[in-house]
């Protein structure tokens, strides 16, 4: 099993890419701590894919990613880590609006939340790995749109867009993703990306059919495809690959 004995924590992981990196992560070998905002939340999504949330390689918690000085100390607790992945998703209830619709004060909300979180996630993880000296792979989740503009054609007929705040946060991971591993300047602390392309979640046929178009076939993918890369950048298979951007989408950005 490529990840047995790593321990590897999971950041959101009640979502719907988080729970499923949580269920693989387990099936590779690895001891997890999954976090999300509630344990009963956490309990339930797992719950649901069939993880046992009882079992001695799973250690629930919850943690408020927006809390810094809950998060420094949740790092200050934790002993050896292998790895780590940030699957949160933090927004406003304002989130997703049109760009002209979008109000600036929401716009800065936003980023702080998601891109803070991240930045914030991001630079416990270096600090953790300085007081232990222990080799960590950290995975940040970004997404083919910090990559390429949106194909904003997909989206015709639908009541959805692509957010301005989304592209912002998400190519500002990847770069701070670089910054990162630049700056700690060790061989044994890592930090890549993961970009998926767009993962069904209940839309509407018509933005599914027009974003297939621009793929080589599959189109939007389960969250299951999405594992692959991540186990791949925890594991020591990628050992020396750092400050890189995996991108998953079926060819939308050729």
């Amino acid at each position: 099993m490529l990840l047995e004995n790593k321990v590897i924590l999971v950041a959101g992981a009640a979502g719907l890419l988080g729970s499923r990196v949580v269920e693989q992560l387990l099936q590779h070998g690895a001891q997890v701590i999954a976090t999300d905002l509630t344990r009963e939340r956490l309990e339930q999504q797992l719950g649901q894919l069939g993880v046992d949330t009882a079992s001695a390689d799973i250690s629930i918690r919850g943690l408020n990613l927006l809390d810094k000085q809950e998060v420094i100390a949740f790092f200050q607790s934790l002993g050896t880590l292998d790895g780590a992945v940030n699957c949160s998703y933090p927004r406003n209830k304002h989130y997703g609006k049109h760009f002209y619709d979008v109000d600036v004060d929401s716009f800065n909300d936003n980023v702080a939340m998601h891109l803070g979180s991240a930045f914030l996630f991001t630079q416990q993880c270096a600090a953790h790995f300085e007081r232990q000296q222990h080799p960590l792979s950290l995975v940040n989740m970004s997404s083919i749109y910090g990559v390429v503009a949106p194909k904003f054609d997909v989206y015709d007929h639908t009541n959805m867009t692509m957010p301005v705040e989304y592209a912002a946060i998400k190519s500002a991971i990847q770069h701070i993703s670089r910054y990162a591993s630049a700056y700690v300047d060790n061989s044994q602390f890592r930090v890549n990306c993961v970009s998926p392309g767009g993962i069904l979640d209940g839309q509407p046929s018509d933005f599914v059919k027009a974003y297939q178009s621009y793929t080589h076939g599959t189109g939007m993918l389960d969250s299951k495809d999405v594992v692959g890369p991540i186990v791949y950048l925890l594991s020591d298979l990628s050992n020396h690959m750092t400050g890189q951007n995996l991108i998953l989408d079926d060819g939308f950005t050729l």
